[in-house]
């Protein structure tokens, strides 16, 4: 089985999937107050929709064997870890089949706000650390029922990904 090596999160290396900021670390310019620091529009996204933001618990397998990807046609996803750093596997967009070969593992610091841009391949975030990640998800509202393809890999696409 093919063995992906999750690397350290940059801007240069994720660009192609799409983009990141670090929430609990702002860098920039900010609007200023007495009492505060607003950082804004560091991450944007459009939609037609309204927004769901949705909690999700990972829990960390004994190995991270990836048996199934899937992607969203037209649709953003955003995904942040909260209670630890999470991994995050990814492959370019490729007209609805998976290129588990271009596959990419990063590691994502706890509190950093991840989008990836439309038709990425990926799937749920997997816990660095922590028995079990909790995350939250951000995505247009019902975008898992109306955009949203998943793939079983069969045992020749599939892979592990190793830290």
């Amino acid at each position: 089985m093919r063995e992906v090596k999750a690397e350290a999160l940059t801007h240069e290396a994720f660009a192609p999937f799409g983009q990141f900021y670090t929430m609990d670390v702002p860098k920039g310019y900010a609007l200023c107050g007495e009492l505060h620091q607003f950082f804004p529009d560091r991450l944007t996204a459009d939609s037609r929709h309204r927004i769901g933001y949705s909690p999700i618990l990972v829990k960390k397998p004994e190995k991270m064997v990836i048996t199934a990807v899937e992607y969203h046609t037209t649709t953003w996803e955003m995904i942040m870890p909260l209670n630890d750093d999470m991994i995050l596997h990814v492959a370019p967009a490729s007209a609805g089949n998976p290129v588990t070969h271009l596959t990419k593992a990063f590691l994502v610091p706890k509190n950093t706000l991840i989008k990836m841009n439309a038709a990425i391949w990926h799937l749920a975030p997997l816990p660095a650390n922590a028995k079990e990640l909790s995350a939250m998800i951000i995505l247009p509202e019902c975008t898992y029922a109306n955009d949203c393809t998943v793939v079983d890999l069969p045992p020749e696409q599939q892979f592990e990904i190793v830290l």
